[in-house]
């Protein structure tokens, strides 16, 4: 049973809200070290963008899976081991001897983070009533803009002082210390679902699936771009068909089709995440390979949009406590698009505090939308699916960082093609950012339609989880 007494509450919450922190300060902190990374292993714009992609695509091939398991066998297991995997493929990608190799590791990292994106949150959900439930996420989403503030900033002094090797290392000791903090202080475990079947075949299906739509995405507009996309799509309907026929699915369709507060917030989440994450890459290029700022001066300015995401984040969460997360998570969606249609203008002589006004607005617009956002998820459905729900609103996230990804990965290789990103391609790595940004608000805008009709969270009482054997 989980605990119910205050002091336990919030030990779980300072738990899970160390895990928080540590997963997005190590991807935003290696993000400001891109350009020195390809450097020393001479990788062109397509490859380098593989470093970010490869981790966030394990994360979404795995999140559903490990949080079913987590449902099953328990969150703090899965949970804990995550931490173990992340922090030995942070050691691995320290001592990585090629850009090959360091893409390996990041995946095996991305395996790792999967395990904990799928399991803090339904921690916390587990040990927080509904009432309280919107300030405690909104705490764990503030450790995540928290790690996304510090990361450029460490990240570009450390790359500058050190190497960047030395920004995984950083991760190792936070990694130990909740190790030890669960095997010392959560003595409970959460298992809801404990007993039933575990889904192997669908699991496959879906990390299959995602693999070969991501894959093929990063290769377009190839031909062999295009065949992974088909065939992702042709697993996909065959995911779906085996998920309906299955007595215990690993993803229940239901979820979706008869649930619009969950479906609906899921589909923001995605679209949000698809709109922003390339931002930090994208001006980490440009502020470096266009403007000639170092490492630490391009860190100082990416740090303004999680700052103030940090500020804003917990008020937001408590805010959705009292008000339709629908209409907060909107008006949050609604700064964004302004803030994207403001860095589409970007062009090489751009004022630098135009660009730190832009991330302002970013900044202000995802703290409205993300904590109420995942207060609407986790409020819609049953205990016995607080694992499955955590993983999939997680995957909502990496997925759509994947899609960012995949955007600005295809308009270099349209404008770029395979060249290294150098001042000498500084004009064509402009139009390419101007197209990326252009697409993300257009999808940003179909965002807000999106999150406003997902429905009243509070005039349904949580769905029941329609998995049974």
């Amino acid at each position: 049973m989980p605990p119910s007494n205050a002091v336990r509450k919030e030990t779980v919450l300072f738990i899970a809200t160390l895990a928080a922190f540590l997963t997005p300060f190590m991807g935003s902190a290696v993000n400001i070290a891109l350009p020195t990374i390809a450097a020393e292993f001479s990788m062109d714009a397509v490859s380098l963008s593989w470093v970010a992609s490869s981790y966030l695509l394990a994360t979404a091939m795995f999140l559903v899976p490990f949080g079913r398991l987590a449902d099953i066998y328990g969150r703090k297991k899965i949970f804990t081991l995550g931490i173990a995997v992340f922090t030995v493929s942070a050691l691995l990608s320290a001592l990585a001897a090629s850009g090959t190799e360091l893409i390996l590791f990041r995946f095996i990292e991305g395996i790792g983070s999967a395990m904990i994106y799928g399991t803090g949150v339904a921690m916390i959900t587990s040990v927080f009533p509904p009432g309280e439930r919107g300030r405690a996420l909104g705490i764990n989403v503030t450790a995540v803009y928290l790690g996304l503030s510090i990361g450029p900033f460490i990240g570009g002094y450390l790359t500058e002082l050190f190497t960047w090797r030395s920004i995984f290392l950083t991760n190792i000791p936070l990694g130990i210390l909740i190790v030890a903090l669960v095997f010392r202080d959560l003595k409970a475990e959460w298992a809801d679902a404990r007993g039933e079947r575990f889904d192997l075949a669908g699991s496959v299906f879906y990390s299959l699936m995602l693999l070969l739509v991501m894959y093929g995405f990063s290769r377009l507009p190839g031909t062999v771009g295009i065949v992974a996309v088909l065939a992702g799509a042709g697993v996909f309907a065959g995911f779906l068909l085996h998920e309906r026929r299955t007595a215990s699915p690993v993803l229940d369709i239901a979820l979706f089709s008869a649930n619009r507060a969950f479906a609906f917030s899921n589909l923001a989440a995605l679209i949000n995440y698809a709109a922003t994450f390339a931002v930090g890459f994208l001006l980490s290029l440009y502020l470096q390979v266009v403007r000639g700022l170092d490492p630490g001066t391009a860190g100082l300015i990416l740090i303004t949009q999680p700052v103030v995401q940090t500020i804003f984040a917990t008020p937001a969460g408590r805010l959705s406590d009292r008000i339709e997360p629908r209409y907060v998570a909107s008006a949050g969606m609604a700064l964004t698009v302004v803030g994207l249609a403001l860095l589409s203008r970007l062009d090489a002589a751009t004022d630098i505090a135009y660009i730190i006004g832009s991330l302002v607005l970013l900044g202000f617009g995802f703290a409205l939308f993300s904590s109420p956002n995942t207060n609407a998820i986790m409020s819609s459905v049953e205990r016995s699916c607080y694992g499955v729900a955590s993983g999939m609103l997680a995957t909502m996230r990496t997925t759509g960082m994947m899609f960012s990804l995949g955007v600005a990965t295809v308009t270099f290789a349209v404008f770029i093609g395979s060249t290294a990103i150098t001042p000498a391609v500084a004009p064509l790595f402009l139009a390419s950012q101007q197209a990326a940004f252009a697409a993300f608000t257009l999808l940003c805008i179909v965002g807000v339609f999106a999150s406003l009709a997902r429905g009243s969270v509070r005039a349904e009482p949580p769905a029941p989880c329609p998995v049974s054997d």
